[in-house]
């Protein structure tokens, strides 16, 4: 628990700039209002609020004079304060935007190796963990980066120079026995603080339940209406569940990376998007279509001299640079509008990109955080016509993430980059530790993928254990059903996992790329009522790995004393008691996949072995020792352990006994894919 109200012990050190170029130095003891040049007071205090410790500040600038023109707040980092924590961290896991839209993880060894703009900092201290959030106000934006050998240094920013006063919660922050208890900790609080609704409460479109596909690493910017029905057809000849299809960039028509217009291109779409929508799902499979956009339109927003921009002049934002984008309190009516035109054209979603470029459209003219805070209300409420659909993009800047009222899904890291075979390490790194504050809020997306790519196996069973959207950009003739099919069910449901997969406690502090393993945990549900889970270990070293694992990894994992796992690359079971550790070892750049279940009496079913959540495909299991009847959401290869022989096995009413194979501990019955639900009777 907190230990007491303070996280910062002694005195608060500021430097503040103005605009003039002149620097103030103070310092400031906890709770005391301090003043100076008759003009400058500040204070700053840390309060307990619901567990955590909340820190705040207030600096005020008196104009004596409305006559004279006084020298406010610079633009950029105008504050920067320094203090000791009470407790010195152990190791530091700082996530830092590494650019404007996303974030990784710097392993620190101390408080001087903080990147600059880190949004969160995970801290291992003597006896517990921590998490400091720097907080994303009402104005302004905190952020952590190096300090001094024995101090933190926390800067403040609202992108907009002249202020005169910032009245601020400066950063939450507890402790907790785990890293992740003391993430949701403070994620709670800032949720409460901003009102806006955490992942549980948030709902996930139906569509982004099941098997996807995208164009952009398909095709890029060259999208056209010829490539998009010849990549449905081939989908459906090869008998591939995708049950919607997104419109990347490049399908509106544009000038110098400016909008022009709301409906497709008519180079590249004749006859727009209704006929060709309304063909491919009568056609085959694809129930849904999707389109890309970015936040303000188009990376550059709207072409001043097209019909679009006097059409919207009414709900956009002209900035000092000329640049239009939507208005954060108008700017609804422009997303509206679009989405009015997408309807009638058959899109039924939406991916939105650059979400993060609020400094870069509002610079100077509206402080950083209220207008993310804007743009984010305009967005959500001018895309109703999509129920929610929305795929956010680029935007994990703290300000957009603690902006959006009620869309559920957001990507989770720089983009898969299929050309540069080094970068599946980095792609896995970044949604492993993102996730563990983003996941918070919101369901993560892992990006798309390649089904025919040196690592497309790897990149399957990580998106399998994403707990996310699972979709794929594969080009033209180059998608392998056999990559896929661990995936989904035959009518394109995915079997995805309750969470975001995050990484386990012991891997919380150290880099897995300079040895040992990254181990991601995740749950899912199993029969009626039980939660079984899994590890995945990621061996992201050039030199073989040894992995130890023990249930409790798994801190919602259904509660059991002995549970069964199950290698699902080595194919084998064994028993293993919930503090008891497993040691294995991952050859160099390889995964290994470990679905861990509470062993029950008699047998503990597996459901189907052929999927990688495929114990989800167990709905309902009844029975005692003697006897177990098992519903599963279709056919396929099914699996049980048990340590008995089964002296009858029916699939409905057919006695399939004599197709049983045996392996020590582990069952397998073949059976052929049928549509509909199964139900297995096992007797003992």
């Amino acid at each position: 628990m907190l230990r007491g109200t303070n996280m910062i012990e002694g005195n608060y050190r500021i430097q503040i700039d103005f605009l003039k170029g002149r620097r103030l130095d103070m310092c400031v003891p906890p709770g005391e209002e301090i003043c100076a040049d008759e003009r400058v007071s500040v204070v700053i205090d840390e309060q307990e609020e619901e567990g955590c410790c909340v820190g705040r500040i207030r600096l005020r600038m008196a104009d004596e004079d409305p006559l004279q023109l006084y020298d406010h707040l610079a633009a950029v980092m105008p504050v920067r304060i320094y203090a000791a924590p009470a407790k010195y961290p152990e190791k530091i896991t700082a996530m830092y935007m590494y650019n404007p839209w996303w974030t990784r993880p710097a392993f620190a060894a101390d408080l001087r190796d903080i990147p600059e703009k880190t949004q969160a900092a995970f801290l291992q201290l003597e006896d517990c963990c921590a998490c400091l959030l720097p907080m994303a106000g009402s104005r302004f934006k905190t952020t952590l980066r190096g300090g001094t050998e024995t101090e933190l240094c926390l800067e403040m920013t609202a992108c907009v120079l002249g202020l005169a006063q910032i009245q601020e919660d400066l950063y939450l922050y507890a402790e907790a026995p785990t890293v992740q208890e003391a993430v949701h900790r403070v994620f709670s609080l800032m949720l409460r603080k901003k009102g806006i609704p955490p992942r549980e409460s948030r709902r996930v479109p139906e569509m982004l339940r099941y098997l996807g596909w995208c164009s952009w690493d398909a095709f890029y910017t060259e999208v056209t209406e010829e490539k998009i029905r010849a990549k449905a057809q081939e989908l459906a000849q090869k008998n591939v569940p995708v049950r919607w299809m997104l419109i990347d960039d490049g399908w509106f028509p544009s000038r110098d990376k400016m909008i022009r217009g709301f409906h497709p291109d008519p180079e590249k779409f004749p006859e727009g998007f209704r006929k060709m929508t309304e063909e491919i799902r009568g056609a085959g499979q694809v129930r849904w279509f999707g389109v890309w956009h970015a936040l303000g339109g188009y990376w550059g927003g709207v072409d001043p001299l097209s019909d679009l921009a006097a059409d919207e002049a009414l709900y956009l934002h002209r900035g000092k640079n000329g640049r239009l984008v939507p208005d954060p309190e108008r700017g609804s009516g422009f997303y509206r509008d679009w989405c009015d035109v997408l309807k009638e054209e058959g899109i039924d979603f939406i991916k939105v990109d650059g979400q993060s470029a609020v400094p870069i459209y509002f610079e100077n003219e509206i402080p950083l955080c209220e207008a993310a805070r804007g743009i984010g209300r305009a967005l959500e409420s001018g895309a109703y016509r999509m129920d929610g659909a929305i795929i956010n993009c680029m935007g994990m800047a703290m300000e957009n993430i603690a902006a959006r009222p009620s869309s559920a899904v957001s990507r989770n890291s720089d983009d898969f980059l299929p050309m540069k075979e080094e970068s599946f390490a980095e792609h896995l790194l970044q949604n492993a530790y993102n996730a563990v504050y983003h996941n918070e809020i919101y369901c993560c997306d892992w990006d798309m993928f390649w089904s025919e790519h040196v690592h497309a196996v790897r990149h399957s069973l990580l998106r399998a254990v994403s707990g996310g959207p699972v979709y794929v950009s594969d080009r033209i003739s180059r998608t392998d059903p056999d990559v896929l099919r661990p995936l989904a069910y035959r009518d394109g449901r995915i079997l995805m996992m309750n969470r975001s997969a995050k990484p386990t406690q012991d891997c919380m502090f150290q880099d897995p790329r300079k040895g040992g393993v990254l181990k991601l945990h995740n749950i899912a549900a199993w029969g009626e009522k039980g939660i079984a889970g899994g590890i995945a270990a990621c061996n992201l070293t050039r030199e073989t790995q040894t992995v130890c694992f023990k249930p409790t990894d798994i801190p919602d994992l259904e509660e059991a004393q002995q549970y069964w796992v199950f290698d699902y690359f080595g194919r084998k079971v064994w028993r293993q008691g919930k503090t008891e550790s497993y040691t294995d070892e991952v050859g160099a750049g390889e995964i290994a996949w470990y679905v861990i279940l509470p062993a029950g009496a008699g047998g503990t079913c597996l459901g189907l072995l052929d999927k990688y959540v495929g114990f989800s495909a167990v709905e309902s299991v009844c029975g005692n020792e003697d006897m177990q009847v098992i519903v599963l959401h279709e056919t396929g290869t099914a699996g049980w352990t048990s340590e008995k022989r089964p002296v009858q096995v029916l699939a409905g009413a057919e006695d399939v006994t004599g197709k049983l194979t045996r392996d020590g501990a582990l069952w397998t019955l073949p059976l052929p894919e049928k549509e509909g639900r199964l139900v297995l009777t096992v007797k003992w």
